[in-house]
């Protein structure tokens, strides 16, 4: 009888250790509800895909974490990572210099420029002067939306969006003038039949607001989480295992360098 009360907190000593580790492995991934393909969308099983989700899997695989997912609304990742609700934001957040007051990222893990994108009938000069007058759509909270209000707002009407297909409906009906986009994500559409009344405006110049690329984010102080993923993704980067996932979605290379 004594040996089997021996065992059996043995037993719960190793159950409340195994517990622990798994505990500490577990790593919770933001994700934004609204869909932003390549990068990230929703199937009707509830299953996410695109080129951030795989990241974020081959990741996990690499640091040997569980890593679910909890789907956020895009303005609430932040709050919900200073909250402790998730551990990372891998989400196409800008590193820039007003986010990285407030939370700490990895190097970037990719770039896109912003591009204007308007009706192919229509002439535009996509300088301030030259969009005077107009309105202009762009995604809430993002480094677009923060260059637009830096350098469009007196001039042009800015109208904020909370997902790309929303404001490309926009567009298409003529409620906006045009759109500034990451040019990643507006590419494939520009190419479907879907996008066939739109054309590419032109790119929008290097500005620091636009920040220094794309990085996953963690709270002010993690810097061990934060290391782990630096290694990881570089791990990933030589391996090829990045271009391998990012292929899928790019056919140019959009990593950071």
């Amino acid at each position: 009888m004594h040996n089997s009360l021996k065992s059996l907190a043995a037993g719960c000593v190793l159950a409340v250790l195994s517990h622990s580790a798994v505990a500490a492995d577990k790593i919770v991934f933001g994700i934004a509800l609204e869909p932003y393909p390549p990068f990230s969308e929703k199937a009707g099983n509830g299953a996410w895909s695109g080129f951030e989700p795989d990241l974020i899997k081959a990741l996990c695989e690499r640091m040997q974490a569980q890593c679910p997912l909890k789907e956020v609304s895009w303005d609430g990742l932040i709050p919900a990572l200073q909250s402790s609700q998730i551990d990372v934001i891998l989400n196409s957040l800008s590193i820039t210099e007003e986010r990285e007051k407030v939370i700490a990222f990895t190097a970037p893990y990719y770039q896109t420029p912003a591009m204007w994108v308007a009706d192919k009938s229509l002439e535009l000069v996509t300088t301030p002067e030259g969009l005077k007058g107009k309105l202009i759509g762009v995604q809430g909270s993002t480094s677009n939306a923060t260059y637009l209000k830096a350098y469009y707002a007196k001039g042009s009407t800015l109208r904020y969006y909370n997902t790309q297909d929303d404001m490309t409906a926009d567009l298409q009906s003529g409620r906006i003038d045009v759109m500034l986009a990451d040019a990643l994500t507006i590419e494939p559409m520009l190419k479907s039949a879907a996008g066939s009344g739109l054309a590419d405006k032109g790119l929008a110049p290097k500005d620091p607001l636009f920040g220094s690329g794309i990085g996953a984010a963690v709270r002010k102080g993690d810097d061990s989480l934060r290391e782990q993923l630096n290694t990881a993704l570089a791990a990933l980067k030589a391996d090829g295992t990045y271009d391998k996932i990012r292929s899928r979605y790019f056919s140019v290379d959009i990593s950071a360098q």
